[in-house]
């Protein structure tokens, strides 16, 4: 049974949350899930300055090291974390530039460093 690091996501609309849940990858997104490993609001509440993620690092770890595939998105979040290492080998592979193209000359990398997130682990 392939498993997934994935979000779930759950609230009122313009007022959603995110669950960070192991999931079978075959599921539906906000199927039930194996477990609950973390809860991610993007919103800004008042007199916020930072997002909110709270998590049970030793649980994804776990996870991660019985083979559970995150996914882009979890793989951010966990990067700007600091679970997993920037190169890590969940990152996406970015295809080197075309040659012969203009736009290969602009491209530039983005830091995940300066999201202003806050996290709390349990």
């Amino acid at each position: 049974m392939p498993v997934r690091l994935r979000m779930a996501m759950h609230g009122r609309r313009h007022n959603r949350i995110f669950h960070l849940v192991a999931i079978n990858q075959r599921t539906r997104r906000d199927a039930k899930p194996m477990e609950l490993l973390g809860i991610y609001d993007p919103a800004l509440k008042l007199g916020d300055t930072h997002k909110t993620v709270k998590w049970s690092v030793d649980r994804i770890r776990y996870w991660l090291g019985v083979g559970a595939l995150p996914s882009k998105s979890v793989v951010k979040l966990l990067e700007c974390g600091g679970i997993l290492p920037p190169d890590s080998k969940y990152h996406p592979k970015v295809s080197g530039p075309k040659f012969g193209t203009e736009s290969s000359k602009d491209s530039s990398s983005g830091s995940t460093s300066g999201l202003g997130m806050t996290s709390a682990t349990s």
